[in-house]
Order: structure tokens, then sequence, then C-alpha cells
């Protein structure tokens, strides 16, 4: 089967990318296509990649996954994966398909890939 979502994950941690990405390594309906670990450089991934799919942190040295959803003319699913319950709320009025806390389950990124 053919992957439905090619996604990049976005976190300032390289061991909280690993992670997610040893996560999602279990589902074939997703594809990892790159990875970033600031607004910048995953504002240049996305341009170039043009995922459907972007799991995203919250806090990005400096900077918020919000900023980067700012800077992103184009639409596309997000998903975000935070160590921070407080920003659900604000990440579900900008239209997240999910928001996960660190660390995520297969079980709950399964809740979430369905």
């Amino acid at each position: 089967m053919a992957p439905k979502y090619k996604a990049i994950i976005v976190d300032d941690e390289k061991l909280a990318r690993l992670d997610l990405r040893n996560v999602l390594s279990t589902f074939e309906e997703i594809e990892i296509v790159g990875e970033a670990n600031n607004v910048s450089s995953a504002e240049q991934l996305i341009n170039k990649i043009h995922p459907n799919l972007v799991f995203l942190d919250i806090q990005l040295r400096g900077e918020s996954g919000f900023d980067l959803l700012n800077k992103i003319d184009y639409e596309l699913d997000f998903v975000f994966v935070t160590a921070f319950d407080k920003y659900a709320i604000r990440a579900f009025e900008v239209n997240a398909h999910d928001y996960l806390l660190k660390p995520v389950s297969p079980e709950r990124m399964q809740n979430t890939i369905k």
C-alpha cells in the first residue's frame, strides 16, 4: 500500500524527533520525508517538499509552531506534538488535526492516523 501521508517532523530536540520517527515507522500510511529543528528550516522544507502532514512541536527555540503556521501559504494537515497541554485550545482554534502530549504512544498515534 502506498503511503497516504507524506509527513515531516518539526521539533527542536533531536531525541524527540527520533522518538516520534520510531512511533511513526510502524504506520505504513505515513512516509517521513523530512525533519526540521526550527521554524526557518521547517518553512523551507515545507515549501520544497510540499508534505500533506506536519508533526509540529509548539516551542521551537524562541519561536513557536504557531509562528510556522502563519508563514505557510497553502493548506496541509498538522498535528501538534508537545509536552505542554496549555496550548490545546489554541491549537484547535487554528484547525489542528490533533494535539498529542509527549511521549506519544503507538496506540494514541493510531487514533490520530485513522
